[in-house]
C-alpha cells in the first residue's frame, strides 16, 4: 500500500510517499480502507517532536510510529478475531491517535472502540474533518469550561478547525456566542451561528467593554492577563491551541494567575473518545453541526497540507483525499 512515512523528526521535508506492507489487525482491531483523513496541529507536533513532551509519547530520539494521521474516514475491510462492532463494508470514522495514528495511508488498523459509524449525511472527506477538532471543542466547552445555557461565550480563533466546531457547539448549549476571527471569516462565523463577531484586526476583545463567562482559546495567542481581563466574575478561560510557549504558560502559570481572582485560567488536552464522537455524530445527523473544509490535498500532498496548516490561516479543516 502507499503511505506517507517519516523516519526522523523534522520539517515536512522529511515526509516521503512510500510503498509499505498492508497492516494486519490485532484481535480487537479492524482494518480500514482509508477514503479520507484530515490534518491536525497534533501532526506537526509529532512530526517535529516539539514540544519535547511529544517525544515521550512518540519516541525519544526517533518516531516510534512512522505514519502520521489521526482523523480518518473509510470502509472496514477486515476485522480481528475478537472485533464485533463492525463488519466488512461498514463506513466508519474516528480519531485513532490512541492507536498510534497511521491515517495518511491507503489502509490502517485501529481498535474498534476508537471508531464510530460514519454520519450518513456526510461524505468521507467531511467525516474525516470531524473527530479530533470537534471532540476537542466539545471537551473544552463542556468538560473543562463547564458551559451552561445563557452564558456569554467567546471563541478566540473561531475560523480554524476547533473554532468552527466550538461556535456550533456553544450555540447547541444555548449560549450567546461571540466569535473572534479575521475579516475574511466574519460571515462564515455568522453562518455557523455566532451572535456577534469581532475582527481581531480592528477591535480588541480584551480591552473592550465585553465580559465573558467562558472564553475558549482555539488560537490562544494573547497573554493570560488579557484573557483574565476579558472574563466576567467567576469566568473561565480554556486554551485548546496556541504556540508551545503559550500552552506551557497556560498549563503552568494559569492556576497561579487565577489565585484570588475568582476566575479560572488554564489549558486542556483533549482525549480521543468514542462516546464524545457519537455525541457529535448525533448533532451532525440532526443538522446542528457541520464540518467546514478549507482545502483538500491528495495523499502525495500531505507535506504541503501540513505546511499550509502551520501557516495558521486555514478556514476550518484541511483534508487529505486518500482513495
Amino acid at each position: 500500500m502507499k503511505a506517507i512515512v517519516y523516519e526522523r523528526y523534522g520539517s515536512s521535508d522529511v515526509l516521503e510517499l512510500r510503498e509499505t506492507e498492508k497492516p494486519v489487525p490485532l484481535d480487537n482491531e479492524v482494518r480500514v480502507k482509508v477514503e479520507a483523513a484530515s490534518v491536525n496541529a497534533f501532526d506537526w507536533h509529532m512530526l517535529r517532536g516539539k514540544p519535547f513532551v511529544a517525544r515521550l509519547a512518540g519516541g525519544l530520539f526517533k518516531p516510534r510510529h512512522k505514519i502520521l494521521g489521526e482523523d480518518i474516514a473509510g470502509r472496514v475491510e477486515t476485522v480481528g478475531r475478537n472485533a464485533a462492532r463492525f463488519k466488512p463494508g461498514d463506513e466508519v470514522f474516528g480519531d485513532i491517535s490512541a492507536c498510534g495514528s497511521g491515517g495518511f495511508a491507503e489502509y490502517v488498523c485501529a481498535r474498534e472502540d476508537m471508531l464510530a459509524p460514519k454520519p450518513a449525511a456526510m461524505t468521507f472527506a467531511e467525516a474525516a474533518a470531524v473527530p479530533m477538532a470537534a471532540v476537542t471543542a466539545l471537551q473544552g466547552l463542556r468538560d473543562k469550561g463547564r458551559i451552561r445555557p445563557g452564558q456569554r461565550v467567546l471563541i478566540h480563533g473561531a475560523a480554524g478547525g476547533v473554532g468552527t466546531f466550538a461556535v456550533q457547539l456553544a450555540k447547541h448549549f444555548r449560549t450567546e456566542v461571540t466569535a473572534v476571527c479575521g475579516a475574511a471569516n466574519l460571515e462564515q462565523a455568522r453562518a455557523l451561528g455566532a451572535d456577534f463577531v469581532i475582527d481581531y484586526a480592528k477591535d480588541d476583545f480584551a480591552s473592550g467593554g465585553g465580559r465573558y463567562d467562558l472564553i475558549l482559546g482555539a488560537n490562544g495567542d494573547r497573554t493570560l492577563a488579557d484573557y483574565r481581563r476579558a472574563l466576567a466574575a467567576g469566568g473561565t478561560y480554556v486554551m485548546t491551541g496556541g504556540s508551545n510557549r503559550q500552552i506551557f504558560q497556560a498549563l503552568l502559570l494559569g492556576p497561579w494567575i487565577s489565585l484570588g481572582t475568582g476566575k479560572k485560567l488554564g489549558a486542556m488536552t483533549a482525549r480521543a473518545s468514542r462516546e464524545d464522537l457519537l455525541f457529535v455524530r448525533e448533532l451532525i445527523e440532526a443538522g446542528k453541526v457541520n464540518a467546514v473544509i478549507d482545502r483538500r490535498y491528495p495523499l502525495a500532498g500531505v507535506a504541503d497540507a501540513i505546511r499550509y496548516l502551520e501557516e495558521g490561516h486555514a478556514r476550518g479543516k484541511v483534508v487529505i483525499t486518500v482513495a
